[in-house]
Parts: C-alpha cells; structure tokens; sequence
C-alpha cells in the first residue's frame, strides 16, 4: 500500500509517498481503506518539528480518515463494508495519510450518512476539539455567550456550529474578508480582529473558545465564572492560575478520540445542524502541496487528501 512518511523534519518537502505492508488488525481493530484524510495544523507542525509530539522520524502524519471497512478483528464493533470516519490514536502516531490503517474500533464511528468521504475527513480532529471544549468541558447551552477566536478556521468554523447548535449566542472573531462565511455558518456576531480589540467589545461571556493562544487577553472576555476554553494553552500551569485567581474557570483541552462523541457529531451532521468546509482537495501523492495551504493560513475550514 501507499503511505506518506517523512525521514526527517523540515518543510513540506520531506514528505515522501512510499510503498510499505498493509497492517494487520488485532482483536477489536478494523482495517480501514482510506478514502479521504484531512490535514490539520498540528500535522504541519509535527512534521516541521516546531511541536515534536512523535519524537524522532521516521513516522507518518495524520489522523483524520474516512473509509469503509476491508477487514475486522475478532470482536470488533464494525462489519466488513461499513463506512466509517475517526481521528485514531491521537496524539500517538496514526500514519492517516495512506491507503490503509489498522484501528481500534472504539476510535471510529460510522460515518454521517449525509456526507462523502471527503467532507467526513474533514470532520473528526477539529469537530472533536471543539465538542470536546464546548461541550464536555464547558457545559455550553441554551442562551450562553460565546465567544469564537479563528471562526473561520478548520476548528473554529465548526466551534460556531456546534455552540449554535447547543442553542449558544455566538460571537465570532475572523478577518473581513471571511465575515459573510462565517455569518453563513450561524454566527449571531462577527468581529474584525485586525480592526478591532475584542476585549473592549466582549466583556460578558459565558464561554470563550481560544485557539489562537490569547489566554490571558481573553480573560477579560469572560464574565465572573465564565469558562476559558484553551486548545494550545492546556498545559499552562501560569494561565489556569491567573483564569481561576480571577473568578474564571479554566479548561484546557487536548483533543482524544471519543467514538461516542463522533456519533453525537454525525447525528447533528444528519440532521443539518453542521457542515464541514472543504477548501481544496489534493491527492495522496500532494501532501507537500496540502501542507503548504494548511501554513499558509488562509483556508477557510478544513484542506483534504483524496486517498480513493
């Protein structure tokens, strides 16, 4: 099969497709054929060495996939010929960008029913980040100010679904050019960043999703008792104490997989409440190319790999 690997860190560049095994799955894996695979900013950065979370190369970069079942191990929850879409082993390596991959079957759930392959992939690592902030750590619901950092962005542009769908007052912070976007994904609000201080507008929000590492600016977003949901910021000792000092709480997050949450996305997905953004596609043998739109930060939602 075809995998892309990288033998060292660097640029784009050192991403190679090579042929490798097909793996083998265990008791209670599945062997997935990749159809699609989505390419996040923590896979840019992985891959250049800026954040080292796989240690030393050679390893493969990856997560999200989306793809139908060749193979099932014993015990297993999945049949052969199920659709399914996940985010596997996170934050250990998953090698998503390939042709095949071996996963625990508790790691993927079937794939939304409304959506192909490549709007899937697109799915599984933001939509997780943002639940899993949003709705596991700060409880959002009905009536809640919320307030998105990067709304038009692979997480953030489905962060403001998901908050609109828990029945949130969404505010969103995305640049000019990106505003009718993200009205048109649902936001209540829509703040220029570049022309304008959000925390002299925003002083009294129930939740403040941060992606951008702005902890201690946000702060002052937040009401008294309001939640800082941080996804880059989660292990800053400093930042929870100065959150918490203040009357705030603090959650940082740092994404995992969660079958019964990826259910809960694909059931609002079905239902209309969530789409996922597709830029651009590229082909497996791109990945160099993805990479490159991934850091150049101009995409809106989500850039994808079209594995087959």
């Amino acid at each position: 099969m075809r995998a892309v690997i990288q033998n060292s860190f660097g640029g784009p560049e050192v991403l190679r497709t090579v042929e490798t095994e097909r793996p083998v799955p265990l008791a209670a894996e599945v062997l997935v054929r990749v159809h699609a695979s989505a390419v996040n900013p923590v896979d840019v950065a992985v891959r250049s060495g800026a954040f080292p979370l796989l240690g030393e190369p050679p390893f493969g970069v990856g997560w999200d996939v989306s793809g139908v079942v060749e193979e099932a191990g014993p015990g297993a929850r999945f049949a052969v010929g199920d659709e399914v879409y996940g985010m596997p082993f996170f934050p250990r390596a998953a090698t998503g960008y390939a042709d095949y991959v071996a996963v625990p079957s508790r790691q993927v759930a079937r794939k939304p029913a409304s959506l192909d392959h490549v709007h899937a992939a697109a799915l599984p690592l933001a939509a997780l980040t943002a639940w899993q902030g949003l709705v596991d750590a700060a409880r959002t619901g009905e009536g809640d100010r919320v307030l998105i950092h990067r709304a038009a962005g692979g997480v953030g542009h489905l962060a403001v679904q998901i908050a609109k769908a828990r029945g949130a007052h969404v505010t969103a912070l995305a640049s000019a050019a990106k505003h009718d976007f993200v009205r048109g994904l649902g936001a209540d609000e829509v703040i220029d960043y570049r022309t304008t201080d959000f925390t002299e507008v925003v002083r009294d929000a129930d939740v403040v999703f941060d992606s951008t590492a702005q902890g201690a600016r946000s702060l002052g977003a937040l009401r008294p008792g309001g939640t800082l949901v941080s996804i880059l910021e989660h292990g800053d000792r400093e930042l929870a104490a100065q959150v918490e000092a203040a009357g705030r709480r603090f959650a940082g997050i740092s994404v995992e997989p969660d079958y019964a949450s990826l259910e809960a996305i694909a059931e609002l997905v079905d239902a209309g409440r969530i789409r996922p953004h597709v830029d651009a596609t590229f082909p497996l043998t791109e990945a160099a190319e993805a990479h490159r739109l991934v850091a150049a930060g101009t995409a809106r939602g989500k850039i994808v790999l079209t594995v087959a």
